[in-house]
Protein backbone atom coordinates (compact mmCIF):
# COMPACT_ATOMS: atom_id res chain seq x y z
CA UNK A 1 0.00 0.00 0.00
CA UNK A 2 1.34 3.35 -0.87
CA UNK A 3 1.45 6.46 1.45
CA UNK A 4 -1.17 8.43 2.61
CA UNK A 5 -0.86 12.13 2.47
CA UNK A 6 -4.05 12.52 4.13
CA UNK A 7 -2.23 11.06 7.41
CA UNK A 8 -0.20 13.62 7.96
CA UNK A 9 -2.06 16.07 9.63
CA UNK A 10 -2.42 13.21 12.82
CA UNK A 11 1.02 13.25 12.85
CA UNK A 12 3.63 16.36 14.40
CA UNK A 13 5.35 17.30 11.24
CA UNK A 14 6.28 15.38 8.19
CA UNK A 15 8.91 13.20 9.98
CA UNK A 16 7.03 9.92 9.69
CA UNK A 17 6.25 10.56 6.05
CA UNK A 18 9.51 11.19 5.14
CA UNK A 19 11.48 8.73 6.93
CA UNK A 20 8.69 6.01 5.05
CA UNK A 21 9.03 7.71 1.38
CA UNK A 22 12.50 7.56 1.62
CA UNK A 23 12.35 3.93 1.52
CA UNK A 24 10.27 3.51 -1.20
CA UNK A 25 12.49 5.33 -3.71
CA UNK A 26 15.33 8.08 -3.67
CA UNK A 27 14.22 9.69 -6.75
CA UNK A 28 11.65 9.72 -10.01
CA UNK A 29 10.87 11.33 -12.83
CA UNK A 30 8.14 13.24 -13.61
CA UNK A 31 7.25 14.31 -18.14
CA UNK A 32 5.59 17.65 -17.89
CA UNK A 33 4.11 19.48 -21.28
CA UNK A 34 3.99 22.70 -18.64
CA UNK A 35 7.73 23.77 -20.76
CA UNK A 36 7.64 27.73 -20.35
CA UNK A 37 10.07 28.82 -18.13
CA UNK A 38 7.83 30.64 -15.13
CA UNK A 39 5.60 27.47 -15.47
CA UNK A 40 8.32 24.88 -15.21
CA UNK A 41 9.90 26.70 -12.53
CA UNK A 42 6.40 26.58 -10.48
CA UNK A 43 6.41 22.61 -11.24
CA UNK A 44 10.13 22.28 -10.10
CA UNK A 45 9.36 24.51 -6.43
CA UNK A 46 6.58 22.01 -5.69
CA UNK A 47 8.86 19.14 -6.13
CA UNK A 48 11.79 20.80 -4.08
CA UNK A 49 8.32 21.24 -1.61
CA UNK A 50 7.78 17.55 -1.67
CA UNK A 51 11.61 16.40 -1.58
CA UNK A 52 12.04 18.68 1.70
CA UNK A 53 8.86 16.51 3.09
CA UNK A 54 10.10 12.84 1.87
CA UNK A 55 13.64 13.13 1.05
CA UNK A 56 12.57 11.30 -2.64
CA UNK A 57 13.96 13.89 -5.25
CA UNK A 58 11.67 14.54 -8.04
CA UNK A 59 12.84 15.27 -11.41
CA UNK A 60 10.72 17.46 -13.30
CA UNK A 61 11.38 16.86 -17.31
CA UNK A 62 9.93 19.18 -20.14
CA UNK A 63 8.63 17.66 -22.68
CA UNK A 64 6.90 19.41 -25.66
CA UNK A 65 3.23 18.40 -26.03
CA UNK A 66 3.85 17.57 -29.75
CA UNK A 67 6.36 14.61 -29.10
CA UNK A 68 4.37 12.65 -26.48
CA UNK A 69 2.94 10.52 -29.01
CA UNK A 70 6.60 9.34 -30.11
CA UNK A 71 8.66 9.67 -27.01
CA UNK A 72 6.21 8.08 -25.12
CA UNK A 73 6.30 4.88 -27.75
CA UNK A 74 10.23 5.05 -27.83
CA UNK A 75 10.78 5.24 -24.19
CA UNK A 76 8.18 2.38 -23.48
CA UNK A 77 9.69 0.36 -25.80
CA UNK A 78 13.17 0.90 -24.43
CA UNK A 79 11.96 0.42 -21.10
CA UNK A 80 12.29 3.77 -20.43
CA UNK A 81 9.62 5.79 -19.32
CA UNK A 82 9.34 8.15 -16.36
CA UNK A 83 7.43 7.38 -12.90
CA UNK A 84 4.86 9.44 -13.95
CA UNK A 85 2.90 11.37 -16.70
CA UNK A 86 1.43 15.14 -17.30
CA UNK A 87 -0.78 14.85 -20.05
CA UNK A 88 -3.31 15.28 -21.93
CA UNK A 89 -6.79 13.24 -22.24
CA UNK A 90 -6.27 11.96 -25.75
CA UNK A 91 -3.69 10.07 -24.58
CA UNK A 92 -5.65 8.74 -21.74
CA UNK A 93 -6.99 5.40 -23.21
CA UNK A 94 -4.69 5.05 -26.13
CA UNK A 95 -1.70 4.63 -23.53
CA UNK A 96 -3.75 1.90 -21.33
CA UNK A 97 -4.23 0.43 -23.95
CA UNK A 98 -0.83 -0.11 -25.03
CA UNK A 99 0.55 -0.38 -22.02
CA UNK A 100 1.97 2.42 -21.13
CA UNK A 101 0.15 3.66 -18.40
CA UNK A 102 -0.69 1.82 -15.03
CA UNK A 103 -4.59 2.35 -15.12
CA UNK A 104 -4.97 0.44 -11.48
CA UNK A 105 -2.11 2.08 -9.77
CA UNK A 106 -3.80 5.77 -10.38
CA UNK A 107 -7.50 3.63 -9.57
CA UNK A 108 -5.82 3.13 -6.27
CA UNK A 109 -4.40 7.20 -5.42
CA UNK A 110 -7.77 8.10 -7.02
CA UNK A 111 -9.62 5.88 -4.13
CA UNK A 112 -7.45 6.92 -1.44
CA UNK A 113 -8.14 10.23 -1.94
CA UNK A 114 -11.91 10.01 -2.68
CA UNK A 115 -13.82 9.18 -5.77
CA UNK A 116 -15.88 11.63 -4.85
CA UNK A 117 -13.75 14.45 -4.55
CA UNK A 118 -13.37 15.04 -7.58
CA UNK A 119 -15.48 16.35 -10.81
CA UNK A 120 -17.26 13.22 -12.25
CA UNK A 121 -16.43 14.55 -15.88
CA UNK A 122 -12.36 13.77 -16.09
CA UNK A 123 -12.92 10.88 -14.28
CA UNK A 124 -15.41 9.64 -16.44
CA UNK A 125 -13.91 10.64 -19.54
CA UNK A 126 -10.82 8.42 -18.33
CA UNK A 127 -12.05 5.35 -17.39
CA UNK A 128 -11.39 2.08 -18.51
CA UNK A 129 -11.80 -1.36 -17.33
CA UNK A 130 -8.88 -1.36 -15.27
CA UNK A 131 -9.51 1.77 -13.76
CA UNK A 132 -9.14 5.43 -14.41
CA UNK A 133 -6.16 6.15 -17.09
CA UNK A 134 -4.83 8.53 -14.51
CA UNK A 135 -5.55 10.84 -11.76
CA UNK A 136 -7.32 14.51 -13.12
CA UNK A 137 -5.65 16.83 -12.29
CA UNK A 138 -6.77 20.26 -14.29
CA UNK A 139 -9.26 20.77 -16.91
CA UNK A 140 -11.36 23.67 -18.87
CA UNK A 141 -14.37 23.51 -20.83
CA UNK A 142 -14.57 25.91 -23.85
CA UNK A 143 -17.58 28.79 -23.40
CA UNK A 144 -20.07 31.46 -25.52
CA UNK A 145 -18.76 34.21 -24.20
CA UNK A 146 -20.98 36.95 -24.34
CA UNK A 147 -22.23 40.68 -23.69
CA UNK A 148 -24.61 40.08 -20.54
CA UNK A 149 -25.04 43.88 -20.35
CA UNK A 150 -26.63 43.47 -23.77
CA UNK A 151 -28.55 40.60 -23.37
CA UNK A 152 -30.14 42.23 -20.67
CA UNK A 153 -31.11 44.94 -21.51
CA UNK A 154 -32.91 43.57 -24.38
CA UNK A 155 -34.30 40.76 -22.74
CA UNK A 156 -32.71 38.16 -24.43
CA UNK A 157 -32.31 34.20 -22.93
CA UNK A 158 -28.32 33.72 -21.70
CA UNK A 159 -27.00 31.76 -25.12
CA UNK A 160 -27.53 28.41 -23.54
CA UNK A 161 -29.16 26.92 -27.03
CA UNK A 162 -28.87 27.20 -30.62
CA UNK A 163 -32.30 29.01 -30.40
CA UNK A 164 -31.47 31.19 -27.63
CA UNK A 165 -28.38 32.37 -29.78
CA UNK A 166 -30.63 33.31 -32.92
CA UNK A 167 -32.78 35.01 -31.14
CA UNK A 168 -30.13 36.93 -29.88
CA UNK A 169 -28.73 37.63 -33.52
CA UNK A 170 -31.75 39.01 -34.25
CA UNK A 171 -31.57 41.38 -31.46
CA UNK A 172 -28.05 42.26 -31.12
CA UNK A 173 -26.55 42.08 -35.11
CA UNK A 174 -25.52 45.38 -36.55
CA UNK A 175 -22.47 45.54 -38.53
CA UNK A 176 -20.17 47.14 -38.81
CA UNK A 177 -20.87 48.39 -35.39
CA UNK A 178 -21.92 45.32 -33.22
CA UNK A 179 -21.16 41.88 -35.52
CA UNK A 180 -23.75 39.12 -33.58
CA UNK A 181 -21.24 36.32 -33.16
CA UNK A 182 -17.10 35.77 -34.79
CA UNK A 183 -17.35 32.08 -35.99
CA UNK A 184 -14.66 30.10 -36.63
CA UNK A 185 -14.00 29.55 -40.64
CA UNK A 186 -10.56 29.08 -41.05
CA UNK A 187 -10.38 25.69 -41.90
CA UNK A 188 -6.34 24.65 -41.00
CA UNK A 189 -6.47 25.74 -37.35
CA UNK A 190 -7.35 23.82 -34.44
CA UNK A 191 -9.75 26.26 -33.02
CA UNK A 192 -11.96 25.95 -35.81
CA UNK A 193 -11.77 22.39 -35.08
CA UNK A 194 -12.74 22.59 -31.47
CA UNK A 195 -15.86 25.38 -32.05
CA UNK A 196 -17.04 22.50 -34.30
CA UNK A 197 -16.82 19.52 -32.24
CA UNK A 198 -18.85 21.98 -29.29
CA UNK A 199 -21.66 23.25 -31.96
CA UNK A 200 -22.04 19.30 -33.30
CA UNK A 201 -21.82 17.56 -29.87
CA UNK A 202 -24.12 20.09 -28.28
CA UNK A 203 -26.83 18.42 -30.74
CA UNK A 204 -25.63 14.88 -29.90
CA UNK A 205 -23.60 14.82 -33.35
CA UNK A 206 -21.05 12.16 -33.02
CA UNK A 207 -19.04 10.35 -35.65
CA UNK A 208 -17.86 7.06 -33.84
CA UNK A 209 -19.67 4.53 -31.76
CA UNK A 210 -18.57 1.66 -29.78
CA UNK A 211 -17.55 -0.37 -32.88
CA UNK A 212 -15.37 2.87 -34.07
CA UNK A 213 -16.72 4.48 -37.14
CA UNK A 214 -20.52 5.21 -37.60
CA UNK A 215 -21.08 8.46 -39.33
CA UNK A 216 -22.84 11.84 -38.27
CA UNK A 217 -26.64 11.47 -38.20
CA UNK A 218 -27.87 13.80 -40.73
CA UNK A 219 -30.60 14.84 -39.19
CA UNK A 220 -28.71 16.03 -36.10
CA UNK A 221 -25.63 17.28 -37.95
CA UNK A 222 -27.84 18.98 -40.95
CA UNK A 223 -29.24 21.04 -37.99
CA UNK A 224 -25.73 21.98 -36.46
CA UNK A 225 -24.36 22.52 -40.10
CA UNK A 226 -27.68 25.36 -40.20
CA UNK A 227 -27.23 26.62 -37.03
CA UNK A 228 -23.20 27.21 -37.85
CA UNK A 229 -24.33 28.94 -41.08
CA UNK A 230 -26.15 31.41 -39.25
CA UNK A 231 -23.51 32.50 -36.77
CA UNK A 232 -21.21 32.54 -39.89
CA UNK A 233 -23.51 34.91 -41.30
CA UNK A 234 -23.37 37.48 -38.54
CA UNK A 235 -19.87 37.30 -38.31
CA UNK A 236 -16.81 39.54 -40.11
CA UNK A 237 -16.00 38.63 -43.69
CA UNK A 238 -12.40 36.56 -43.59
CA UNK A 239 -10.61 34.10 -42.66
CA UNK A 240 -11.95 33.70 -38.69
CA UNK A 241 -10.11 32.00 -35.98
CA UNK A 242 -9.37 33.10 -32.49
CA UNK A 243 -7.13 35.99 -32.44
CA UNK A 244 -10.19 37.51 -34.07
CA UNK A 245 -12.74 36.80 -32.00
CA UNK A 246 -10.73 37.76 -29.33
CA UNK A 247 -10.00 41.28 -30.63
CA UNK A 248 -13.56 41.72 -31.52
CA UNK A 249 -14.97 41.17 -28.51
CA UNK A 250 -12.41 43.39 -26.38
CA UNK A 251 -13.21 46.46 -28.69
CA UNK A 252 -16.70 45.86 -28.29
CA UNK A 253 -17.58 45.09 -31.75
CA UNK A 254 -18.97 41.29 -30.96
CA UNK A 255 -21.73 40.04 -28.89
CA UNK A 256 -20.88 36.81 -28.82
CA UNK A 257 -17.98 34.27 -29.60
CA UNK A 258 -16.09 30.85 -28.82
CA UNK A 259 -12.98 31.02 -26.64
CA UNK A 260 -10.88 28.91 -24.01
CA UNK A 261 -11.10 30.56 -19.98
CA UNK A 262 -7.74 31.87 -21.07
CA UNK A 263 -9.59 34.78 -22.11
CA UNK A 264 -10.78 35.49 -18.60
CA UNK A 265 -7.48 37.47 -17.36
CA UNK A 266 -6.89 39.14 -20.66
CA UNK A 267 -10.52 40.19 -20.44
CA UNK A 268 -10.35 42.01 -17.23
CA UNK A 269 -7.06 44.25 -18.79
CA UNK A 270 -4.22 42.11 -17.08
CA UNK A 271 -2.13 41.74 -20.25
CA UNK A 272 -1.05 44.57 -22.49
CA UNK A 273 -0.48 42.22 -25.33
CA UNK A 274 -3.80 41.22 -25.86
CA UNK A 275 -5.22 44.92 -24.60
CA UNK A 276 -9.01 45.59 -23.93
CA UNK A 277 -9.98 48.62 -26.79
CA UNK A 278 -13.95 49.21 -25.59
CA UNK A 279 -12.69 51.98 -23.94
CA UNK A 280 -9.45 54.36 -23.53
CA UNK A 281 -8.14 52.30 -20.80
CA UNK A 282 -6.44 49.10 -21.74
CA UNK A 283 -6.82 48.23 -17.78
CA UNK A 284 -10.32 48.72 -17.57
CA UNK A 285 -12.70 45.79 -15.84
CA UNK A 286 -15.49 47.43 -17.75
CA UNK A 287 -15.89 45.06 -20.25
CA UNK A 288 -15.28 41.72 -17.44
CA UNK A 289 -18.02 43.06 -15.82
CA UNK A 290 -21.03 43.31 -18.79
CA UNK A 291 -19.36 39.60 -19.88
CA UNK A 292 -21.38 36.29 -19.31
CA UNK A 293 -19.92 33.00 -20.00
CA UNK A 294 -21.82 29.95 -21.02
CA UNK A 295 -20.07 26.28 -21.27
CA UNK A 296 -23.04 23.84 -21.35
CA UNK A 297 -24.63 24.49 -24.62
CA UNK A 298 -27.41 22.76 -26.01
CA UNK A 299 -29.22 21.98 -30.01
CA UNK A 300 -32.55 21.24 -30.98
CA UNK A 301 -32.22 17.29 -30.86
CA UNK A 302 -30.03 17.33 -27.38
CA UNK A 303 -31.55 18.90 -24.98
CA UNK A 304 -29.56 18.25 -22.66
CA UNK A 305 -26.41 20.31 -24.40
CA UNK A 306 -22.75 19.47 -24.03
CA UNK A 307 -19.83 20.98 -22.28
CA UNK A 308 -16.30 20.69 -24.65
CA UNK A 309 -14.00 20.21 -22.22
CA UNK A 310 -9.96 19.29 -21.98
CA UNK A 311 -8.76 17.61 -19.03
CA UNK A 312 -5.26 16.84 -18.27
CA UNK A 313 -4.12 13.97 -15.84
CA UNK A 314 -1.31 12.72 -12.96
CA UNK A 315 -0.32 9.15 -15.20
CA UNK A 316 1.60 6.33 -13.34
CA UNK A 317 3.44 4.55 -16.06
CA UNK A 318 3.97 0.78 -16.76
CA UNK A 319 8.31 1.04 -15.61
CA UNK A 320 7.19 3.76 -12.57
CA UNK A 321 8.56 2.89 -9.04
CA UNK A 322 5.02 2.79 -8.45
CA UNK A 323 4.71 3.22 -4.84
CA UNK A 324 6.62 6.47 -5.20
CA UNK A 325 4.99 7.61 -8.24
CA UNK A 326 1.80 7.02 -6.16
CA UNK A 327 2.50 9.20 -3.28
CA UNK A 328 3.68 12.00 -5.61
CA UNK A 329 0.26 12.41 -7.63
CA UNK A 330 -1.45 11.91 -3.92
CA UNK A 331 0.40 14.72 -2.39
CA UNK A 332 0.58 16.86 -5.93
CA UNK A 333 -3.38 16.87 -5.87
CA UNK A 334 -3.60 17.50 -2.26
CA UNK A 335 -0.75 18.77 -0.21
CA UNK A 336 0.93 20.84 -3.26
CA UNK A 337 -2.43 21.23 -4.97
CA UNK A 338 -2.23 24.98 -5.24
CA UNK A 339 0.97 24.71 -6.40
CA UNK A 340 0.14 22.74 -9.45
CA UNK A 341 -2.92 24.81 -10.15
CA UNK A 342 -1.21 27.94 -9.60
CA UNK A 343 0.92 27.51 -12.80
CA UNK A 344 -1.70 29.13 -15.16
CA UNK A 345 -4.89 29.36 -12.50
CA UNK A 346 -7.35 30.65 -15.56
CA UNK A 347 -6.75 27.76 -17.63
CA UNK A 348 -6.72 25.31 -14.76
CA UNK A 349 -9.78 24.84 -13.42
CA UNK A 350 -9.18 22.66 -10.67
CA UNK A 351 -10.31 18.51 -11.21
CA UNK A 352 -10.82 17.80 -7.82
CA UNK A 353 -13.33 20.42 -5.60
CA UNK A 354 -11.99 19.56 -2.31
CA UNK A 355 -11.47 17.13 0.73
CA UNK A 356 -14.27 15.09 2.24
CA UNK A 357 -13.70 17.49 5.19
CA UNK A 358 -14.41 20.75 3.20
CA UNK A 359 -15.75 19.73 -0.37
CA UNK A 360 -14.88 23.03 -1.95
CA UNK A 361 -11.84 23.50 -0.54
CA UNK A 362 -9.44 23.49 -3.60
CA UNK A 363 -11.91 25.70 -5.69
CA UNK A 364 -12.05 28.24 -3.44
CA UNK A 365 -8.36 28.15 -3.13
CA UNK A 366 -8.01 28.70 -6.65
CA UNK A 367 -10.25 30.87 -7.16
CA UNK A 368 -8.01 33.41 -4.89
CA UNK A 369 -4.43 32.44 -7.10
CA UNK A 370 -3.60 35.46 -9.05
CA UNK A 371 -4.02 35.53 -12.56
CA UNK A 372 -2.77 37.64 -15.52
CA UNK A 373 0.68 38.98 -16.95
CA UNK A 374 1.74 42.36 -16.66
CA UNK A 375 -0.75 42.72 -13.60
CA UNK A 376 -2.37 40.08 -11.60
CA UNK A 377 -5.11 39.95 -9.61
CA UNK A 378 -7.04 36.63 -7.82
CA UNK A 379 -9.62 35.15 -10.19
CA UNK A 380 -12.22 35.96 -7.81
CA UNK A 381 -11.64 39.73 -7.05
CA UNK A 382 -12.54 40.13 -10.94
CA UNK A 383 -15.63 37.87 -11.35
CA UNK A 384 -18.34 36.98 -8.80
CA UNK A 385 -18.38 33.78 -7.20
CA UNK A 386 -21.38 32.26 -8.89
CA UNK A 387 -19.90 33.20 -12.24
CA UNK A 388 -16.39 31.44 -11.20
CA UNK A 389 -18.58 28.14 -9.57
CA UNK A 390 -20.73 27.75 -12.72
CA UNK A 391 -17.87 27.79 -15.15
CA UNK A 392 -15.75 25.37 -12.87
CA UNK A 393 -18.98 23.21 -12.83
CA UNK A 394 -18.81 22.87 -16.75
CA UNK A 395 -15.92 19.96 -15.80
CA UNK A 396 -19.17 17.81 -14.15
CA UNK A 397 -20.16 17.35 -17.69
CA UNK A 398 -17.19 17.97 -20.22
CA UNK A 399 -17.39 15.61 -22.83
CA UNK A 400 -15.51 14.89 -26.14
CA UNK A 401 -16.37 12.67 -29.10
CA UNK A 402 -15.02 8.99 -28.17
CA UNK A 403 -14.84 8.71 -24.54
CA UNK A 404 -17.88 7.22 -23.69
CA UNK A 405 -17.52 5.30 -26.67
CA UNK A 406 -13.74 3.87 -25.80
CA UNK A 407 -12.91 5.62 -29.24
CA UNK A 408 -10.76 8.46 -28.42
CA UNK A 409 -8.29 7.46 -30.15
CA UNK A 410 -10.24 7.28 -33.62
CA UNK A 411 -11.82 10.57 -32.54
CA UNK A 412 -8.50 12.40 -32.32
CA UNK A 413 -7.66 11.14 -35.93
CA UNK A 414 -11.16 12.09 -37.55
CA UNK A 415 -10.64 16.01 -35.98
CA UNK A 416 -6.91 16.19 -36.96
CA UNK A 417 -7.51 15.46 -40.54
CA UNK A 418 -9.81 18.88 -40.60
CA UNK A 419 -12.50 17.14 -43.21
CA UNK A 420 -14.85 18.45 -41.12
CA UNK A 421 -13.22 21.97 -40.78
CA UNK A 422 -13.12 21.95 -44.75
CA UNK A 423 -16.71 20.21 -45.73
CA UNK A 424 -18.34 22.41 -43.38
CA UNK A 425 -16.11 25.49 -44.81
CA UNK A 426 -17.83 24.61 -48.59
CA UNK A 427 -21.17 24.36 -46.59
CA UNK A 428 -20.66 28.11 -45.27
CA UNK A 429 -19.64 29.19 -48.81
CA UNK A 430 -22.68 28.06 -50.98
CA UNK A 431 -20.82 25.54 -52.64
CA UNK A 432 -22.42 21.99 -51.04
CA UNK A 433 -25.85 21.70 -49.74
CA UNK A 434 -26.33 20.67 -45.85
CA UNK A 435 -27.37 17.03 -46.66
CA UNK A 436 -24.62 16.50 -49.10
CA UNK A 437 -22.20 18.25 -46.88
CA UNK A 438 -23.04 15.50 -44.08
CA UNK A 439 -22.26 12.51 -47.06
CA UNK A 440 -19.09 14.07 -48.11
CA UNK A 441 -17.59 14.32 -44.19
CA UNK A 442 -19.11 10.49 -43.76
CA UNK A 443 -17.15 9.35 -47.26
CA UNK A 444 -13.80 11.12 -46.43
CA UNK A 445 -14.23 10.55 -42.06
CA UNK A 446 -14.82 6.38 -43.26
CA UNK A 447 -11.77 6.04 -44.66
CA UNK A 448 -9.55 7.05 -41.39
CA UNK A 449 -8.53 4.04 -39.72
Amino acid sequence: MFLNFRLVGAVSGLALLASTAAAVAQEIRVWTTETQPARLERQQNMAAEYEAATGVKVEMIPVDEKEYGTRATAAFAAGDLPDVIYYPLQYALPWVEAGILDAEASQEVLEALGADTFAPGPVAMAQTSDGVAGVPVDGWTQMVVYRKDLFDANGLEAPTSYANVVAALGKLHNPPEMFGFVAATKVDEGFMSQVLEHVLLANGATPVDANGFAGFDEAKTVEALEFYKEIAAASPPGELYWKQSRELYFAGQAAMIIWSPFIMDELAGLRDAAPVTINDDPTTRDLAAATGFITNFAGPSNPDGAAWADSRYFGITADADTEAAQDFVQFAVSGGYMDTLAIAPEGKFPSRNGTSENPTEYIDGWSKLDVGVDRRAPLSDLYPADVISNIVAGLDVGQRWGVAEGQLGLASKIINSQAINRVTREFLDGDIEAAAAVAKMNDELSKIE
